[in-house]
């Protein structure tokens, strides 16, 4: 067996099911074996440009709790995985890239791309070195099928993360023998579990009787253990309250009286408040990281532990002087029996209201006079519509910016639901790609919705031309303020005002997006009211949620209910919970805004 059928053939037995990538000329052999070998069981996808093609593997990683697989040619195929792989690396995502490169036999020769470093070629290794957890190099058919193995495995175990495998045009067709009889057919036989220490694990569960009021803080390590249920059926049994972090929404429901809401920059004040209160709080799967922890206005690390498959993080950061080293479903699996041999329920929350920013005008920025139409859509007014149109057991995703922010703290995430964001280093444009490895692979009626904003649109917009051709039911929500808004916020905040180098000439999203597929293959609509956006999301369930683009047209900015912009007496409103009056929420907010 040669090696690029020996890839494809093991990654096709580990139905991780697609790739995704750009073709080239060093890369065509990987997807020249996948035509003939993947049998149905593992497909090319072909993205727009290879950082998509990453986000496109981070996403589905996330979202599916698999391991992503994206591939690219050599030269500047190669360097545009860097941001994608960045993201998963920096917020430990497993994901396999396969990169193709120019043939070993010219090293330093004068091959076209060549990045072997040697002379003043690109040292490939090194940079992709920087941005995963291991990258290999592919030359010796003797230790092919043991570097795989350890590639995956270290993918796939302890703190998950990237790793790149540098594949020479010249190594493709080295024989490799015969496929191993002993090769897994499911990708958990490659996690190798880190021990637990039970005296760890016995210090935590005493606090947490002992605690008066505590809290659990979910990040998105969580859906990365073993077994996430662990973690919210202790919860449920042991009656303790929880929180999630931006990355984490959808990791506890966010209809259950036990969840609290959202604690960070983008978060509820009064999840932030609770977590000043609270006497114990467990950070499970998280690092506190600053969009986190900015939104506290101290941390007491004695009053903090932390359950952390690597804690370094945290150590360096002193939030916390207790830890629980492991897997976040093995350790809550013993804490699970802790509690049956010693029962307890935390104190009830009783009286508990979360709190949201009531949403107000921004200033205008200079040159953008604020429209004499009362009818003009307001962003937060949007995210409440189209709140109501959410689907349940599908996937949200937030891109970068005012638009993410509004759309996270104005909505919650419906039952089954999946909520993911890059917070990492993908940035402005991961979304629209992400939603393309999101649904992919996901049971038939499930659908997605993306929102981002028009420079989102504008980096990475052109896949969602990918999500037309695989026919996917996904609507593109597109905030379209002709600005980046957050740059403008901050430099209105922090810069006097100073509006530089973030506006643009009005793009006409809709026409564009129309561009992108037939009408019958891509629904496309522009609202710039109310009335039309609720006309245009009923016109859209109508056609049985076709790939569709939505753009909102908004002339008036507001504020981001973003904690660093705001004073410390910003006005909130309590919400509703799904088994409180609805109305009464409407009442508060009406005379919040007052």
């Amino acid at each position: 067996m040669r090696i690029a059928d020996a890839i494809v053939t093991a990654l096709r037995e580990l139905d991780t099911r697609y790739v995704f990538g750009v073709s080239g000329a060093n890369i065509e052999h990987i997807h020249d074996s996948i035509e003939r070998l993947g049998n149905g069981r593992l497909t090319s996808v072909l993205a727009k440009r290879e950082d998509g093609a990453a986000f496109m593997a981070d996403a589905r990683a996330r979202v599916h709790r698999t391991l992503g697989v994206c591939c690219s040619t050599s030269g500047g195929g190669m360097m545009n995985l860097v941001a994608g792989l960045a993201e998963s690396h920096a917020e430990s995502v497993p994901v396999l890239a396969l990169v193709g490169q120019p043939p070993a036999a010219l090293d330093g020769r004068g091959s076209f791309q060549d990045s072997s470093g040697i002379g003043r070629t690109v040292d490939g290794l090194s940079m992709l070195a920087s941005v995963t957890k291991k990258t290999v190099r592919i030359t010796d058919p003797r230790v092919f099928w043991a570097q795989l193995r350890d590639a995956i495995e270290t993918a796939l175990s302890g703190r998950m993360g990237p790793v790149a495998l540098l594949i020479p045009r010249d190594s493709y067709e080295l024989e490799v023998g015969p496929f191993p009889a002993d090769w897994p057919s499911d990708i958990s036989a490659f996690i190798q579990p880190q021990p637990v220490d039970d005296g760890e694990v016995r210090e935590l569960f005493g606090r947490l009787r002992e605690a008066t009021a505590p809290v659990l803080v979910l990040g998105h390590g969580v859906r990365r253990s073993c077994d996430p249920d662990a973690v919210r059926l202790f919860a449920q049994r042991a009656r303790i309250p929880v929180l999630t972090t931006m990355g984490a929404r959808g990791e506890f429901p966010n209809d259950d009286p036990l969840y609290l809401g959202v604690v960070g920059g983008g978060g509820h004040p009064s999840a932030a408040s609770y977590v000043e209160k609270s006497d114990l709080v467990v950070l499970v799967g998280t690092g506190l990281a600053m969009m986190t922890r900015g939104a506290l206005s101290g941390v007491d690390p004695r009053k903090f532990a932390a359950v952390n498959i690597d804690p370094g993080e945290l150590l360096r950061s002193a939030v916390t002087d207790t830890v629980v080293r492991g897997d976040a479903s093995q350790v809550f699996h013993r804490l699970g029996r802790l509690l049956d041999t010693e029962p307890f329920t935390a104190p009830s929350c009783e009286g508990y209201e979360l709190t949201r920013f009531v949403p107000r005008p921004a200033t205008p920025v200079p040159g953008r006079e604020t429209p004499a139409e009362s009818d003009a859509l307001l962003q937060s007014e949007a995210v409440g519509i189209i709140e109501e149109y959410l689907p349940r057991d599908g996937h949200l995703l937030y891109d970068a910016g005012n638009c993410a922010v509004a759309s996270m703290h104005y909505a919650s995430v419906p039952p089954g639901s999946s909520s993911t964001i890059a917070l990492g280093m993908g940035g402005m444009g991961y979304s629209i790609p992400g939603a393309v490895g999101a649904q992919l692979g996901s049971p038939e009626g499930t659908r997605s919705v993306v929102f981002c904003g028009d420079g989102a649109f504008l980096m990475s917009g052109l896949e969602v031309h990918t999500a037309v051709e695989l026919g996917l039911p996904v609507l593109f929500v597109v905030f379209n303020n002709g600005m980046h808004g957050m740059c403008a916020t901050r430099q209105q905040t922090f810069f006097d005002s100073r509006i530089t180098t973030v506006q643009y000439t009005p793009v006409d999203v809709q026409s564009v997006a129309r561009g992108l597929g037939t009408p019958d293959q891509l629904w496309v609509g522009s609202a710039g009211t109310r009335s039309e956006l609720v006309a245009l999301l009923s016109d859209h369930r109508r056609r049985s949620h076709p790939t569709g683009v939505l753009e909102l047209r908004l002339e008036v900015e507001e504020v981001p209910p973003f904690a660093a912009f705001l004073p410390p007496d910003e006005p909130t409103v309590a919400v509703p919970r799904p088994w409180q009056d609805l109305a009464s929420y409407h009442d508060a907010e009406t005379m919040a805004t007052a």
